[in-house]
């Protein structure tokens, strides 16, 4: 579906925006005017009270031109660009399969530049599809909406600034479809292919394969993958758009193309759903796109690591003592706690290499975040407070929200071992996403870094917000993005 900065309006359907209550905004009112007040009887008739996402769709009565008229909920008179994306996105949601093609969105008073544009990434947000793979789907079934034109107060300014929310929404659907593909098409070797695919951005790509990964003694990522008939890889990603030698900033993604648990075997209940376990890596590969087509004003890395956790004859087993890149030794108590194993390996490698100015590492890491955050939040732990209150700050501004939770020493113990230097598991029930960080964090040497858990919000297949999709999500390319441009790019 393409958005378009236009006065012209598509031959199709006209939405206009009304706000809390129901009022009409002024483009509203003078189409009601036109309609001979159709529009105040339809809200009035109907249960239409004009929040964001909410939508009433009408035909068009005599004296307007199209085939619908569609009212749009807003919110409060001022909507922040949330409300305005969900605005986009419910009208979307309204029209997607209804045979309508065309839709012009009237936010003149409504929304400034920027407004628009998230209006506009709302709408592409609640077009995307993964029909990859449906065969039979029927026309009604079939997406028909083509084409979302938006008229504002300055098209100018709203056209530049949408090519900054298109750049956002190709890497969101790039993220998406990856959390989506079927694991069978999605093993690590493909994987590493498909990342290749955005050096047509600028993005530099680099490919790490099982003997680079021994040779650097990355034997904590390799046991994960050890189970597999594919071989494990390492993606990395540089876009070069700061100053030349600038420190780059550094985004890891965890990338279990499929978690059976190895030898630790998880339920078979839901176990498909562990084709989402690389949300993380997927994020990453998003806004490294995104940056690049956006020509962002910063050097920046991303590396993901490419494993899939399978049970064989070969594979890793509980009490299996493995040697780190960094030197530690690791005691496997559990093959299903494997994505703090991969990550162990990518993150030291990742300042070795790169010495960057922060790292952030996103991961579907454990069950345990979903009991503390449900689906609402991820959780974020840090040794550095800045990070940390600019990333809730980047959340907030764009509904990917994060919340902060403990790390300290005392919860060292939990993953100290007496046969090796940490256990890859704490004791019990208790604190677990806690554990794992701490985990991470033996592995930062100190360098400014944030974990993002994201096992509640990477994979949702029941959200009623329209701008998500049935199951991956991909989280964190909203959020990093912003968090990029607010802070490191002005």
């Amino acid at each position: 579906m393409e958005i378009r900065i236009s006065d012209a309006p598509e031959k199709g359907s006209v939405a206009v925006a009304a706000f809390e209550k129901g009022e009409l905004s002024d483009a509203g009112k003078s189409i009601d005017k036109a309609a001979g007040g159709a529009l105040s009887k339809a809200i009035e008739a109907g249960r239409f009270k004009g929040g964001a996402g909410e939508t009433l769709v009408i035909a068009a009565p005599a004296g307007v031109e199209g085939d619908r008229v569609v009212i749009f909920g807003v919110g409060k008179k001022s909507p922040d660009g949330n409300a305005l994306e969900q605005a986009g996105a419910g009208l979307v949601k309204a029209l997607l399969t209804s045979g309508e093609k065309a839709l012009h969105a009237h936010l003149e008073g409504i929304a400034d530049a920027q407004g628009a544009s998230r209006f506009g990434l709302g709408a592409c947000l609640a077009a995307y599809r993964f029909d990859k793979y449906r065969t039979k789907l029927s026309d009604d079934k079939k997406p028909s909406l083509e084409t979302v034109s938006i008229s504002t107060d300055d098209n100018k300014a709203a056209e530049k600034a949408w090519s900054h929310g298109q750049a956002v929404a190709d890497g969101v659907y790039i993220a998406r479809d990856l959390v989506n593909e079927a694991p069978n098409y999605l093993r690590p070797p493909q994987y590493a292919d498909a990342v290749q695919n955005i050096s047509e951005f600028g993005v530099k790509v680099e490919i790490l394969g099982e003997e680079d990964m021994r040779n650097l003694g990355m034997h904590s990522l390799l046991g994960v993958g050890q189970g597999s008939t594919a071989e494990s890889k390492i993606a990395i990603m540089k876009w070069e758009g700061g100053k030349d030698g600038e420190a780059p900033l550094c985004f890891v993604g965890k990338g279990v193309t499929f978690d059976t648990g190895g030898i630790s075997l998880k339920p078979g209940l839901g176990m498909d759903e562990m084709k989402g376990d690389m949300g993380g890596s997927a994020a990453v590969v998003g806004l490294m796109a995104t940056l690049a087509k956006r020509k962002a004003k910063v050097n920046a890395v991303g590396l993901v690591g490419l494993v899939e956790n399978m049970p064989d004859g070969d594979a890793q087993r509980p009490g299996d003592i493995v040697y780190s890149m960094s030197g530690q030794t690791i005691e496997i108590l559990n093959t299903d706690a494997e994505g703090r194993l991969v990550l162990a390996d990518v993150l030291w490698y990742a300042q070795q290499r790169f010495d960057p100015k922060f790292m952030i590492d996103l991961a579907t890491l454990t069950g345990a975040i979903l009991i503390s955050l449900g689906h609402e939040h991820a959780g974020i732990f840090s040794n550095n407070d800045e990070l940390s209150d600019n990333l809730t700050k980047a959340g907030l501004a764009t509904d990917e929200k994060v919340w902060r939770l403990p790390i300290g020493p005392e919860y060292d113990r939990q993953i100290d071992s007496p046969v090796a230097d940490m256990k890859n598991i704490g004791e019990g029930r208790f604190a677990g996403s806690i554990t794992a960080a701490q985990f991470l964090q033996r592995f930062v040497n100190d360098k400014p870094w944030v974990h993002i858990d994201i096992a509640g919000t990477g994979m949702w297949s029941g959200s009623k917000d329209p701008r998500l999709p049935t199951f991956g999500t991909g989280y964190g390319v909203r959020l990093l993005d912003r968090f990029v441009a607010d802070n490191y790019e002005k």
